[in-house]
């Protein structure tokens, strides 16, 4: 399958693919005139990675990631559930460091309002 189908396949750029190889997230063999031929496996492997990009990993991250959910359950090692536990934490540390950097806004907005006026409440 050339770069094209497998970026129509997969419902990503040919450029996110071209990121993909270069990062190791995806293979693909040059056929004699050069071109790249992506084996028809790869549809799934792209979807997966625009899941995992969308959870906010890294490509760093993904690469570790893939070879453990792409293991049947039975060969995965406790690597995939640390790795996950990992960046569950780092998510939920970034959240509690927005409500903390929110919280400070909503403060500051409260005590520089116009007196007669109160900030617009968020929906």
């Amino acid at each position: 399958m050339r770069i094209g189908e497998l970026a129509d396949a997969g419902g990503v750029s040919t450029r996110s693919l071209r990121y993909y190889e270069e990062q190791g997230l995806i293979r693909s063999r040059r056929t004699p005139g050069g071109w790249r031929d992506f084996d028809g496996s790869m549809v799934e492997r792209v979807v997966l990675i625009q899941h995992l990009f969308a959870a906010g990993l890294s490509s760093t991250t993904i690469n570790e990631l893939l070879p453990c959910l792409e293991a049947p359950p039975e060969e995965r090692t406790g690597a995939l559930e640390q790795l996950l536990a990992q960046e569950v934490e780092r998510l939920e540390t970034k959240r509690r460091d927005i409500d903390r950097e929110l919280d400070t806004l909503r403060a500051l907005r409260t005590e520089t309002a116009l007196p007669g006026t109160q900030p617009r409440k968020r929906v």
